[in-house]
């Protein structure tokens, strides 16, 4: 599991510019989709052979100047909560403002590792005003460009000193992690399923604060249930719940194997709900979708469960291959059937295929449809094996891996679902030189 570094500060600093460049992409782990108002900014970085999160907290500031003082304070506040390290990023250009003066006193309090680091620090002037920023009152600062990357180095050095060990994988019990929106019905769902009131449920949303693990025993098989939940601070339940569900569920589903995500029919498959979808998928962890309150939904004529299933699978797509159930928390409705497909999820996720009958099935299969020929060049794939990894990845070994396309690939991939079953787990697959 690996550590959580976040990025703190005023709008405007240049955070998204210096996220960009450590997670060595244009965007954000999880894409802008159509509808949702701001980029989630999360992804991941390495320095070194030292993995870790990183979250840009600057794509949840919304609402005007004024709103942007509290807002800001509230994700300081999530940020010392849930990171291991925080990067509060200034202006040189600005120089000290009150916002960051707000922001520095919170972190002064506080026991974890405070990177303060002024931007925009590209030429000797602005390398003397950077002095001003002492007046913070965090000690030693790191000054860099995040346009040009100038002095990212040493700051990258010292944060990964500070960062706690990665947890060695103990292949302990699988862990199934219970995730979605706050107020989406999951504790009540975990109540349902152990028979006892293991949590509080109330109906505030973001009662539940920290992920809680429970020892689960059925059809045979043993399990961890994780609950993104917890018992709140009752001062912590006004603060921006989007961010802070997001933050939340990241640590929960990198440390997962099958992720149940779980939402509200009355609200729909919302943006948020698929930012979390698409955090587990590209974490690679099995997922079922489990549709609760469906008895609330009116209109059940134009809103069938078949409809409502075509507009879910619209907005996976190309990841469709993913287990839907239409439960009901309240009246016990299908509880058991979801943690039965989250085990044979968790089974298919850890399918070994043996070398021989993947190719005996595949090798006819490309040969009748071969990847189209690029520049005159045709591609012969010889032979495929999978990858001793936690999930399904397969090599496709052949002579010309840089032209195979991304299209082909896909028809690869649900080929392989088609005749392997690899139903609610993502598949990788690597177009290799024989």
């Amino acid at each position: 599991m690996s550590a959580i570094v976040a990025i703190v500060g005023r709008p405007n600093v240049g955070k998204s510019t210096f996220f960009n460049r450590l997670i060595q992409r244009r965007e954000a782990i999880v894409d802008a989709v159509s509808g949702v108002t701001r980029d989630r900014h999360y992804g991941k970085s390495d320095w070194n052979g030292v993995e870790f999160s990183l979250i840009d907290t600057g794509g949840y500031v919304i609402g005007s100047e004024d709103v942007f003082e509290s807002e800001i304070d509230k994700q300081v506040e999530l940020a010392i909560d849930e990171a291991d390290a925080i990067i509060f990023m200034v202006d040189v250009a600005t120089g000290v403002t009150g916002m960051d003066e707000d922001v520095s006193k919170l972190l002064r309090r506080v026991k974890k590792p405070i990177f303060l680091v002024i931007n925009k620090v590209d030429n000797a002037n602005r390398e003397a005003d950077a002095v001003e920023f002492y007046s913070l009152g965090l000690g030693e600062y790191y000054t860099l460009s995040s346009i040009n990357g100038s002095g990212t180095g040493e700051l990258l050095d010292d944060l990964v000193k500070v960062l706690p060990e990665k947890e060695k994988e103990v292949i302990d019990l699988p862990r199934f992690a219970v995730v979605g929106r706050p107020n989406a019905g999951k504790s009540s769902f975990i109540n349902a399923l152990i028979g006892q009131d293991r949590y509080i449920v109330t109906d505030v949303a973001g009662t539940t604060r920290d992920s809680i693990d429970t020892k689960y025993n059925r059809f045979g098989f043993e399990f961890n249930l994780v609950d993104t939940a917890g018992i709140r601070r009752k001062s912590k339940v006004k603060e921006d719940l989007e961010f802070y569900s997001v933050m939340r569920s990241v640590r929960a589903i990198e440390h997962s194997d099958v992720c149940i995500l779980l939402f509200d029919a009355t609200r729909g498959f919302d943006g948020q709900v698929e930012n979390i979808f698409w955090l587990a998928q590209r974490n690679n962890k099995g997922i079922v979708i489990l549709v609760n309150k469906w008895d609330l939904v009116e209109d059940k004529q134009t809103n069938t469960i078949k409809q409502y299933t075509e507009r879910i699978k619209k907005a996976m797509e190309p990841f469709v291959d993913v287990p839907i159930i239409f439960v009901s928390v309240l009246n016990k409705q299908r509880i058991y059937k979801a943690i039965e497909t989250a085990v044979e999820v968790y089974k298919n996720r850890s399918k070994k295929i043996k070398t021989r009958d993947l190719n005996d099935v595949m090798l006819p299969i490309i040969a009748n449809t071969p990847p189209p020929a690029y520049k005159d060049k045709y591609v012969k794939i010889k032979y495929i094996t999978q990858l001793p990894t936690h999930y399904p990845q397969f090599a496709f070994f052949c002579n010309l891996p840089q032209y195979v396309r991304d299209p082909y690939k896909r028809f690869l991939e649900n080929k392989l679902r088609e005749n392997f079953d690899f139903s609610g787990v993502p598949v990788t697959i690597y177009m290799r030189k024989k």
